[in-house]
């Protein structure tokens, strides 16, 4: 398949973004690149990346979409993996994307859910269930394929080059994997695994003001993009794009 580079943004997240590193030195398929974007922060967190032997990319203008754009604009791999800085992956993480990429060429974005860790046993099953499981069905109804989820996913590099010049990565307020989710190319394939998993802090839960704040995110992005990508128009492409492919599989030769 190639090589694999992951993407982890951070800002001020030093002491996760240490464990974060510790769980990916010991992927039984090492990472042939950590590209670590320092976002601004005042902590340690470049130390940390360095110490680790990850690439430090900064970028100056906060917000996950900007810092998450540079990492993969920096990104070499075939394979661009995106982690955040409280992603804490199983050691076959990057194996079982290898394999699944590697076995399945018409995949061309692989993701999977995550595991709350660090809060009560019922806040974990609320978020597992209603917070990521909700996302990835509400989503999916609207765009008519699997979102990614922007926490544990993996992309082979085209997708980036093919989509960077129309999201809105210059953006803060907006939720970076929906916005890109929106904007893939219709041709572009996403996998959805619900065995690729990875745990992913619960402190969106700490506060009802910061789950509000990426509630009103979500909204926002899907605003953005209404009524152009409004579920029936989308559906009425992908009925377009698959009959318009069905001719071409059906057309004789010459």
């Amino acid at each position: 398949m190639g090589t694999i580079s992951v993407v982890i943004p951070s800002y001020n997240d030093a002491v996760f973004l240490n464990t974060c590193l510790v769980a990916l030195a010991a992927q039984l398929r090492p990472a042939d690149e950590i590209v670590v974007v320092d976002n601004a922060s005042t902590d340690a967190t470049a130390l940390v990346a360095r110490a680790a032997g990850a690439r430090v990319v900064h970028e100056p203008m906060r917000g996950i979409w900007p810092a998450a754009a540079a990492g993969y604009d920096a990104a070499t791999g075939d394979v661009i993996a995106r982690l955040d800085a409280d992603s804490i992956p199983p050691a076959d993480w990057l194996l079982r994307i290898e394999g699944r990429l590697d076995t399945s060429p018409e995949v061309d974005v692989l993701t999977g859910p995550g595991d709350f860790y660090g809060s009560s046993a019922l806040v974990r099953a609320l978020g597992k269930n209603a917070y990521i499981g909700g996302y990835f069905w509400s989503i999916g109804l609207w765009l008519t394929h699997p979102p990614i989820f922007g926490s544990n996913f993996a992309m082979r590099r085209q997708v980036w080059l093919d989509t960077r010049g129309v999201v809105h990565r210059d953006r803060s307020d907006v939720h970076d994997d929906l916005d890109f989710s929106i904007h893939l190319d219709p041709a572009v394939t996403v996998a959805y695994d619900r065995t690729l998993r990875v745990g992913i802090s619960a402190r969106p839960f700490d506060s009802w003001s910061g789950l509000k704040r990426r509630l009103t995110w979500a909204i926002r992005t899907l605003r953005l993009h209404w009524p152009e990508d409004s579920p029936v128009r989308r559906r009425i492409a992908r009925r377009r794009r698959l009959q318009k492919a069905r001719h071409y599989r059906v057309a004789p030769r010459a």
